[in-house]
């Protein structure tokens, strides 16, 4: 595969070897270079040899059938040679890890994977119409699960795709598993590729090569017995299988025609809990398998401590989450300067949380600093959906418009955004709801209490 670089860091061990942005990466130690996972493994080595195509300055010709091409490639940057080209190896010497100094058309070095599942709970399914375009992609790539801890279920990977991951080691992989039992899996995910996930996990284990699973919880589909087996299960893959979250299906009002699906109860919810507890207890364990934060909130009980997460390695299914907050936030707490008189703001969050971040933020209140916080019920998605990341600007405006609001500023959890930017899910900004609420929004975290304390710290010093 030949992939184009289109720019050379400036002094790294590329651009000293005489390597050009415009030129053809074909090869490292001769072998082929498929995407990210090949060259990040293959440049890690002290010694390498480099082969590149030299193309020749492409006239406007060449410059449209390179981007025709490009529109219908099935892997990004690979593309025929421009005529002329010439080959050169070059065997650089650099430290181990220091990076070659590359840059190509995509991230990857080739596109992402799309899920070819069709799964009776997704939650892209049950989205509304009419949104951003981005919304809409599913992505399923184990390379985005070991790069950024996506989770993926492999049903698109191929037995040599699957031998290539063994090969490079590629660890620690975030899995969905929904249940180790083939026949439930497959019915669930509607995809007879789902069927063999164990196997594969097995041979994961045999390689030493960790992963982290999860599990959607579906009322009478994969809960109960199957559950059991399904913990069971990855229980004996320990230690490649390092810890396995449950969490509960999120249900929308958008479900026209799809498959008939309950939601969890909080009876249901608190029987998942306690067969997750008996599980622990059963093996000696306080580790290992997790309820989500969302669980624990619809069966209505109080989450466990901190202590009882470990190393929080399940942070982005929710498993932890508030507490991890809590801890960094008092931890913090005293960096806040006492106010000379009360400043008052407001905050937005989904119903499910509102109590508890409440009851943190009253611990401000010593300090002349009130936050209330506001629950916003999810009219977009339907009131079923109760957690912050997925509200809306319109249901923010819907129900707190109107002068309701009577902060200084509106202080607005980052995960309601897309991002590293300023949109909400249904396209509005936070200059919108600014200028309609006609007072200041500030971006703040939700995932980390430290920087919330360092975020309002810097908020009252531009008050003051």
């Amino acid at each position: 595969m030949k992939h184009r670089i289109t720019c050379v860091d400036a002094g790294s061990p590329a651009d000293k070897a005489g390597i050009r942005p415009g030129w053809y990466l074909t090869a490292i130690d001769g072998q082929d270079i498929y995407d990210i996972i090949d060259y990040e493994q293959l440049t890690a080595q002290s010694r390498i040899s480099v082969t590149v195509l030299e193309a020749p300055a492409a006239d406007p010709a060449e410059s449209e059938l390179s981007e025709s091409w490009q529109k219908g490639a099935e892997h990004a940057g690979e593309e025929p040679a421009p005529a002329g080209a010439k080959e050169h190896t070059f065997r650089i010497r650099k430290d181990e890890y220091e990076p070659l100094g590359l840059g190509f058309e995509t991230g990857l070095m080739s596109p992402v994977r799309q899920c070819a599942n069709h799964c009776i709970f997704c939650f892209i399914d049950q989205m509304p119409h009419g949104n951003r375009k981005t919304l809409y992609f599913k992505d399923d790539d184990w390379r985005l699960s070991l790069i950024m801890g996506n989770y993926v279920t492999l049903t698109n990977v191929s037995e040599r795709e699957f031998e290539r991951i063994l090969a490079r080691r590629a660890a620690p992989l975030y899995i969905t598993v929904h249940a180790t039992d083939g026949e439930v899996r497959s019915r669930m995910m509607r995809s007879k590729n789902a069927e063999n996930l164990l196997p594969r996990l097995k041979r994961l284990h045999e390689a030493g090569l960790g992963f982290h699973c999860q599990v959607v919880l579906c009322p009478g589909i994969n809960d109960g017995e199957v559950l059991e087996k399904t913990l069971s299960d990855l229980f004996e893959l320990r230690p490649s299988c390092r810890s396995v979250a449950v969490v509960p299906l999120g249900l929308t009002k958008h479900r026209e025609g799809l498959y008939p699906l309950d939601p969890v109860t909080k009876q249901i919810a608190r029987e998942c809990i306690g067969q997750i507890d008996a599980f622990k207890k059963r093996h000696g364990i306080t580790d290992f398998c997790y309820a989500s934060d969302e669980m624990y909130l619809a069966a209505g009980l109080t989450l466990p401590p901190y202590e009882a997460y470990g190393d929080f390695e399940q942070i982005e299914n929710g498993v932890g989450l508030y507490r991890l907050f809590e801890h960094d936030f008092l931890l913090m707490l005293d960096t806040v300067e006492k106010q000379p008189s009360l400043i008052e703001f407001d905050s937005v969050s989904g119903v499910s949380i509102a109590p508890l971040m409440q009851a943190l933020f009253d611990k401000l209140l010593p300090f002349n600093v009130r936050i209330s916080v506001h629950p916003v019920l999810n009219d977009f998605f339907g009131h079923t959906v109760t957690v912050t990341g997925l509200t809306t600007a319109r249901d923010i405006l819907a129900q707190w418009s109107g002068g309701k609001l009577h902060g200084r500023a509106l202080l607005l959890p980052h995960t309601m955004l897309r991002e590293n930017d300023t949109v909400f899910l249904d396209g509005l900004r936070i200059a919108d709801v600014s200028e309609i609420l006609s007072m200041p929004v500030y971006k703040v975290s939700a995932g980390d209490g430290a920087d919330f304390i360092d975020e309002l710290n810097e908020i009252l010093a531009s008050l003051r």
